[in-house]
């Protein structure tokens, strides 16, 4: 019997066409929009841990309770002796302490007098180090779009729009005005060895980056930091793990009473990140309910006018003694096999728009011009091995569904009726 249908689907293409076009089509936008999300979510947690919380990060409990607003006058002392402690406890992470400021960023003229000024957000980071994973990290070397990485203490990076607003090139001397943990002020000269880009709106504005024993110095925080970041080697972000070093870490320090003692927050618990992820997998979840109820109602719609046509055949069928429940089913399973085709066409077809997309990626710059979101402005799709079989859950469901319901007229179908249909 599943031979005899399967002939008839191949051989019947009124029958069948329609409905694989539509699953093909539908099976097609699910599995691309999964790898876009997917792939959003994916850069979005990585630019967040590479600029802002790493996948753990250690700060004093006074710090964390205002980490926003990157209260320096509580960062953690004693860096030196606490890395090497996070480094023996925990080898699977990558540790690098750092500093995040804000200041005022002058650039004298020929004379020394102020030719321009801009506010800007910074942070120190262990550049100089050649065991250092910041530089992996931030991918410094291949986003210096002018000059060049910094090698001696003094340097400095600016982001290449600030640099252009300010006119300032690489090789000149900046002054960075910047408040001391103590709260007094600082000012401190830089000269500038590169102008760099991440392609990432919130940070191409007006950041720049500075050594860390630079800004220690000129913050007063000799072996000091406001926080320390760690990362996975294979920089992924794993949530259970992450979360197990935090209570294990926490749990050493939870009986102190000091408000500079050190505590571990995880990328999830920080910057919002947990709601924001939240956000996107119930969405995820919507999208492809939508396109389960959207299909499934125009296989309805198809499958009514498929039984409009299949009248007479249905009709004779039961006519010589099929049962009716025997039709209802050998159409469900007719639909099975127009949804499992449509569903291997359609996700082969989002496959290659998803590595297309994966490969070259999409341009929203435009749209995060003032964004605050550490994210990319170019989104990438990301094809995991869940991408492969998700777009055959609304496309077997779709077909299931839109026939089971069109189907039900069968059972309505009257046997003294039908020979007199047949008669005529």
């Amino acid at each position: 019997m599943i031979a005899f249908l399967w002939k008839g689907i191949m051989r019947d293409r009124s029958r069948s066409l329609f409905p694989i076009l539509i699953v093909t089509t539908g099976v097609m936008l699910t599995v691309f929009i999964h790898a876009y999300i997917h792939g959003a979510i994916t850069m979005l947690i990585q630019t967040t841990a590479h600029f802002n919380t790493g996948h753990v990060r250690v700060m004093t409990k006074a710090y964390a309770k205002e980490a926003d607003q990157i209260p320096n006058d509580l960062a953690l002392l004693g860096t030196d002796t606490l890395l090497s402690s996070l480094r023996k406890q925990f080898p699977e992470l990558a540790w690098t302490p750092r500093i995040r400021f804000g200041g005022l960023l002058d650039v004298p003229d020929d004379r020394g007098e102020t030719r321009a000024q801009s506010p800007v957000f910074g942070f120190a980071a262990d550049m100089l180090n050649g065991n250092s994973p910041e530089w992996n990290v931030l991918n410094i070397k291949n986003s210096v779009v002018r000059g060049a990485a910094p090698s001696k203490r003094g340097d400095i990076l600016i982001a290449d729009d600030l640099a252009a607003k300010l006119h300032v090139a690489p090789g000149e001397t900046v002054t960075l005005i910047v408040s001391t943990m103590n709260g007094s002020m600082s000012v401190k000269n830089f000269t500038v060895s590169g102008t760099v880009r991440f392609g990432i709106s919130a940070m191409d504005r007006g950041t720049i980056i500075a050594d860390l024993a630079d800004i220690q110095s000129a913050m007063d925080m000799e072996n000091g930091s406001g926080e320390i970041l760690g990362f996975f080697r294979d920089d992924v972000y794993h949530a259970e793990q992450a979360n197990d070093m935090s209570i294990m870490f926490n749990a050493q320090h939870e009986h102190s009473a000091s408000e500079f003692a050190p505590v571990m927050g995880t990328l999830r618990t920080q910057s919002g990140m947990a709601d924001y992820l939240d956000l996107i997998d119930a969405y995820s979840g919507i999208i492809i309910g939508i396109f389960v109820v959207a299909m499934s109602i125009v296989l309805w719609n198809t499958g009514l006018t498929g039984s409009l046509r299949r009248y007479g055949e249905i009709g004779v069928r039961i006519a010589i003694g099929e049962e009716k429940g025997h039709v209802y089913r050998s159409m469900l399973v007719e639909s099975v096999f127009t949804g499992f085709i449509g569903s291997a066409f359609g996700t082969l077809l989002g496959l290659a728009i998803a590595y297309y997309v994966q490969e070259h990626g999409i341009n929203i710059g435009d749209m995060m011009k003032n964004s605050s979101i550490l994210m990319s402005n170019v989104i990438r799709a990301r094809i995991t091995p869940f991408t492969f079989v998700i777009g055959f859950l609304p496309g077997l469901l779709a077909t299931l569904l839109g026939t089971a319901v069109s189907g039900i007229g069968i059972f309505k179908r009257e046997t003294a009726q039908l020979f007199k249909e047949l008669e005529t």
